[in-house]
């Protein structure tokens, strides 16, 4: 596809930050490419919470609307592939490759890369994960309130996951694989609130297809559970942020200035590659608004006098 060979923009990743990043830059008419490797974080998810106008959708549903509104703008073009590789070349631009559809160019890279989570590698988890087995209480924790509910987590920041999960059920229990990481405060606050304390190592899951109903542990026992709010580690969706040279926080995250450019001029991060917030409605509003910034700027360049 020549055409499409040099763009204005490229955007890695064609979710929903991506996709309304390339909304907002479709609609001011700049010439924009989307690559996406269709593996969307939530793709596990049946049902998207916590997005006015849209409570309860699926996901998936919601995705393929986007992309279908997105695909109307003849300046933005979807293309469904995985960038391998990226680099700036000697002008200043950015080269990004791909197997099925070649090399792209443009002066402005949006990586809309998302993370990727490490889930531990017991039967069920993955089939469990996000259904029963979950990680934010305000994407999910309406729906499961008040029904027996673990916390997967250790250290010391188990006492504020405790102190938030307490305003959705009160029959928690922290599960923390082994012993338990934290101090005497942590303990104490989790006696204070009736928090069950369960270190015996986990070496089962006990589930009805998606469904949990509870967590086989080491020595034998069977503790019934329906909710598991679980902490896993992540990393960085994509290897492009890598190759491009773009430093990360200490979590990990990909370090971002106001604009959300990276320590990379010209490369700009959205979504949950770059921020904790990991929200959809935080992700269609920082995608739209880059967008409408990045589409700014190129036009009052190409309008407005350079200074001498």
């Amino acid at each position: 596809m020549p055409s499409l060979l040099a763009v204005e923009f490229i955007i890695v990743g064609g979710s929903y930050a991506g996709l309304s990043a390339a909304m907002a830059l479709g609609r001011a008419r700049c010439r924009v490419v989307v690559l996406d490797a269709g593996e969307p974080r939530n793709r596990t998810t049946p049902h998207a919470h916590n997005l006015l106008l849209h409570d309860g959708d699926a996901p998936a549903e919601l995705a393929a609307r986007a992309r279908q509104q997105v695909a109307a703008y003849p300046t933005v073009q979807l293309l469904p592939a995985r960038a391998t590789g990226a680099e700036q070349l000697a002008d200043g631009t950015f080269r990004v490759t791909t197997a099925a559809h070649g090399a792209f160019a443009a002066p402005t890279l949006l990586l809309a890369t998302g993370m990727r989570d490490e889930l531990p590698p017991l039967p069920g988890f993955a089939d469990c994960w996000g259904t029963s087995i979950i990680h934010c209480p305000y994407c999910h924790g309406y729906e499961v309130a008040d029904q027996p509910t673990g916390l997967w987590m250790n250290g010391e920041m188990v006492a504020h996951m405790v102190a938030m999960l307490l305003n959705w059920t009160r029959e928690l229990t922290v599960f923390t694989n082994g012993p338990a990481t934290f101090g005497a405060d942590v303990r104490a606050l989790l006696a204070r609130h009736g928090v069950g304390l369960e270190e015996t190592p986990v070496d089962a899951l006990l589930h009805t297809g998606a469904q949990l109903n509870g967590l086989g542990l080491a020595d034998g026992r069977a503790r019934p559970l329906r909710v598991l709010y679980a902490k896993v580690p992540w990393h960085q969706g994509s290897e492009l942020p890598a190759q491009l040279g773009c430093a990360l926080d200490d979590m990990g995250l990909l370090r971002v200035d106001e604009q959300n450019q990276t320590t990379v001029p010209g490369v700009y991060a959205l979504g949950d590659n770059c921020t904790m917030m990991h929200q959809l409605a935080n992700a269609i509003g920082v995608g739209n608004r880059v967008g409408g910034t990045l589409s700014r700027n190129l036009i009052l360049g190409r309008t407005l006098p350079v200074p001498a």
